[in-house]
Formats: structure tokens, C-alpha cells, sequence
């Protein structure tokens, strides 16, 4: 059977050309203010949710280095470089496609000598960069990893102290109220078809936020706020111009283009919730948590 890092490569090395040519280099939600009424183009929107991520989660003024851990082609990657002028970045994405796409991008933005992208699984990032970063970025990317306290433990070795955390991720409504049998469904049905691990909530995530050593931890729901995009979305799918493109990409993104309905049904019933975190890694020293094994398919 093929394994969940395999399946989640094969989808993004596919459906990565058709994204970039009807949307652009960002691959993740827009934001449409906290109560999703704001009336702004797609893709204006897109960076507006980088921008509200770093106002919320208190991103620092200065940053010398930081790490996109699951990068897409570098997006937010670029963003960042260009908001911090004199800062290095990683990005990392387990897509030879999006790390190659990123990298020419990154030519084109002059920023190639200060951002690498690089295709590798973030959990086998060397440990000899341990307190490199300033600040972490994951930007709907943690839905596919299966072992999120392994991940906040990386995130948190891989932080200087005082270093930052900023993470938006899709997640489930926790329960109780527990979920009904169709909101099980139709869960399942988005993880099946976007080849993500069993979702986590958003109190989940904070929890493990904190046993990693986090402090100032906080987390918070905008699904409201990212609702719309699903409908922007789902228009471009059914736009035939876009529709010759669909059927080079392959079988596995045409099946990721129905799940669309999935998650526009999961965000209307609040099975499905848009979960951002904020931590930090405290400043006085303190022994890391020990490093846990992570859950690779």
C-alpha cells in the first residue's frame, strides 16, 4: 500500500500546474475579515490572510531567519523574505514539482540568494539546526502530518529561544456536541480524497502546543473568516476554460476537485474549523522536549 507521504507528494506534483495557472502561487485559504463579509478579490485575499496571521499572532518586528514548513511553491515563503528584508528562509514541501516551480520564483522575485526551497519531509530536518529560526511558518500544511506532538516538539527545537510559532491548519469541530454520522462522513471523505491523517481540533492542537514547552499560546477559529474562498474555488472548477487542465492533471486531483463539495458542506454544518495557533518558545533556557519518533506512513 502506497504510504501517506507517497499519496500526498503524487497529489501536489499533479494538481500543482493547474493551481498555479488559475490561482496563482498561493495555495491556501484567503481571508475575508473575522466575520468572512469583506468584499475583496481571491487573491488579494490570499495575502491578506498572511498578513492577519502575522498582526495575530504577534509575529516579531525583526526576524533573521525563518523555516515554511510545508511551503507549496513558497507563497508565504516570498512574503516573508520580502517583509523581512534581511532575513534567510527555508521552505519545505514534500513536492519535487512545488520545490522546483519554487524556485524559479523565487528567481523571478530577486529573493534566490536569501530562500531556498527544498523537497524533503520537514520531520527529517537535520538536528544540527536546532534554535536556528526566529520564526516558524505553517500555512496549511500540519492537516497532513500525522503526528502533531511530534511536530510541535520539532517546531520547538528548531526555534531560537523567544523564537515564534504561527500556524493555520484545517481542523474538526471538537466534540461534544459530537459529531453527527454525516459530518463523519463527510470528514472522512476529505481526508480520503486530500490524503490527510484523521483531523485533529483546534483545543487539540493548543494542548500539544503546550507540552512541547510552548508558552503564550493561543488558538482560535476563523473558519468565517476563510468560508468564502471555498465558493471562489468551486466557481473556478466549474469555469470550462479550466477544464482541459483539470483532465491533464490526473485522476487524483480530479477526485481532490470533487472533495471541493465536501468541504464547502463541512464548513456550512461546522464539522470542518480553520484552526490558527501562536506560541512561543520561551526565552530563558530550559531543556527541549525530548524528541518523539514521528508517525511516517
Amino acid at each position: 500500500m502506497v504510504g501517506l507521504n507517497e499519496r500526498i507528494r503524487t497529489f501536489y506534483d499533479q494538481s500543482t500546474p493547474l493551481w498555479l495557472t488559475t490561482w496563482g502561487e498561493q495555495m491556501h485559504h484567503g481571508y475575508y475579515g473575522p466575520d468572512g463579509r469583506r468584499r475583496v478579490d481571491h487573491r488579494q485575499a490570499q495575502l491578506d490572510m498572511i498578513e492577519a496571521l502575522l498582526q495575530w499572532g504577534g509575529a516579531p518586528d525583526g526576524v533573521g531567519s525563518f523555516l515554511d514548513a510545508g511551503c507549496g511553491v513558497g507563497g508565504s515563503s516570498r512574503y516573508l523574505a520580502r517583509r523581512y528584508p534581511g532575513a534567510t528562509g527555508l521552505g519545505v514541501t514534500l513536492s519535487p514539482v512545488q520545490a522546483e516551480r519554487g524556485r524559479d520564483y523565487n528567481r523571478l522575485a530577486g529573493v534566490d540568494d536569501r530562500l531556498r526551497i527544498v523537497a524533503r519531509d520537514v520531520y527529517s530536518l537535520d538536528p544540527t539546526t536546532d534554535g536556528t529560526y526566529d520564526l516558524i511558518w505553517s500555512m496549511e500544511s500540519a492537516e497532513h502530518m500525522a503526528d502533531k506532538q511530534g511536530l510541535f516538539d520539532l517546531f520547538f527545537r528548531l526555534l531560537k529561544p523567544g523564537g515564534r510559532l504561527l500556524m493555520a491548519t484545517w481542523c474538526r469541530r471538537p466534540e461534544p456536541p459530537y459529531l453527527s454520522p454525516s459530518d463523519q462522513y463527510t470528514l472522512q471523505q476529505i481526508c480520503k480524497l486530500y490524503h490527510l491523517p484523521p483531523l485533529v481540533s483546534v483545543p487539540e492542537l493548543g494542548a500539544a502546543a503546550g507540552a512541547s514547552g510552548f508558552e503564550e499560546v493561543q488558538t482560535a477559529d476563523w473558519s468565517a473568516a476563510v468560508e468564502p474562498f471555498w465558493g471562489a474555488v468551486i466557481r473556478s472548477g466549474l469555469d470550462p476554460r479550466n477544464w482541459p487542465g483539470l483532465v491533464r492533471s490526473g485522476v487524483g486531483t480530479m477526485q481532490g476537485a470533487w472533495a471541493m463539495r465536501y468541504m464547502r458542506r463541512g464548513f456550512a454544518t461546522g464539522a470542518i474549523q480553520y484552526g490558527v495557533v501562536a506560541a512561543r518558545r520561551p526565552s530563558s533556557a530550559r531543556p527541549t522536549p525530548p524528541q518523539s519518533a514521528p508517525a511516517h506512513s
